[in-house]
This record gives C-alpha cells, sequence and structure tokens, in this order.
C-alpha cells in the first residue's frame, strides 16, 4: 500500500531534497564518441561489466550520474572528454518506492529509484504505461531526467493503481492517476481483467 499522508508528509523535506539532487551536467557535454563498452543495464535494473554483475552501489550510482541518452535512441556514458555506448534491455533504473501526500489539497507523488534518486510525477516528470501487445501487460515506466526512464515495479504499479480513479470509457475503464496537478493514464481495463 503507498504510504499516504495528510500532513504534508513533510513534503517540504521531500522537495528539498528532490531539488538539491545534483548531477553532472552531461546534456552539455560534447565529447568524441570512443565506442561501446561491455556495460549492460539489464531489465531487472542490476548492471553488469563484461558479464559479471556490478554489485558496489556506490559505483552503480557513480555510472547511473552520467548516463545521458540521446536522440539516436542510444544511452552513453558520458564525461567531458569521452562519450562510450552501453546496452540497456529496459530502462535505465527502477522506481521501487513510492510515497504519497497532500499539498494544499493536491496530491502528490514522490517516487525513489533503485539508485536512491527521488522524482516527483509532474509535467517535465511523466508517467506512462506501454502494453506489451502479445502479452496484453503493462509496462509502467517514469520520465527521470533527460530521456532517462524508470520502470515503476510492479507492487509500486499496484500501489499506483489503489491511488488511481476510474473514468468510464467507451473502450472500458480507464485508470487515472494525479500528481502536482497533472493526470496520468495508467490504460484501459476492461470488466473481464478487473
Amino acid at each position: 500500500m503507498a504510504k499516504q499522508q495528510h500532513m504534508s508528509f513533510s513534503l517540504e523535506g521531500l522537495m528539498k531534497q528532490v531539488g538539491e539532487q545534483k548531477y553532472p551536467p552531461v546534456e552539455k557535454w560534447n565529447p568524441d564518441f570512443c565506442g561501446d563498452i561491455d556495460m549492460r543495464i539489464a531489465a531487472d535494473g542490476t548492471w553488469f561489466y563484461m558479464g559479471t554483475p556490478i554489485t558496489r552501489s556506490r559505483m552503480v550510482k557513480l555510472f547511473a550520474s552520467v548516463l545521458r541518452k540521446d536522440d539516436d535512441a542510444q544511452t552513453y556514458l558520458v564525461t567531458p572528454v569521452e562519450k562510450v555506448g552501453i546496452t540497456v534491455d529496459d530502462a535505465h533504473f527502477i522506481a521501487v518506492d513510492l510515497e504519497a501526500g497532500q499539498n494544499n489539497g493536491t496530491q502528490i507523488l514522490v517516487f525513489e529509484t533503485n539508485v536512491g534518486d527521488k522524482i516527483v510525477a509532474d509535467k517535465e516528470h511523466s508517467i506512462r504505461v506501454v502494453t506489451n501487445k502479445e502479452t496484453g501487460e503493462p509496462r509502467p515506466y517514469i520520465k527521470v531526467r533527460g530521456n532517462l526512464d524508470a520502470l515503476i515495479s510492479r507492487n509500486v504499479f499496484y500501489q499506483l493503481v489503489e491511488l488511481a480513479h476510474s473514468v468510464e470509457r467507451e473502450a472500458g475503464t480507464e485508470l487515472i492517476v494525479e500528481s502536482d496537478g497533472e493526470a496520468f493514464s495508467l490504460g484501459l481495463w476492461s470488466d473481464d481483467e478487473c
């Protein structure tokens, strides 16, 4: 169940944390491309180098801080002097926690990723759901920064569904969740799916 609190759940503190997160200005760096390296972010959020999991969380957080996905749809590790390509199986991060609260009557949803980033779902950090055409399974994401997304973990998605309200549509029931004055669709559900 989402951590729903009504006394602005220390919203000021959370918003301060979100605002104080600092990342290197990778979007401003334009180094030469140095080729691809054998680094991969697996669908479950595990980072691998040369087939071996990177188990040191500080190292993963360092690499995550210099990630950039460019307009060519490729993901790179970027420094002021070099840019190397890496493989991403699905999303760059996993949203592993959710806190929901109210600020002046407006619901605020704060997600935390597997590398400790905190993101408020809002106009710049949208929630979207992609449905697998073969299985019908929803794959929910939230924009983290730049073109980088976090896959919303299954338990966090269930929390979102609990916070959603339904709107009847011709094709079924659409679940809508709101955060910071923005409405995000969690998808259409037919009666036999609920």
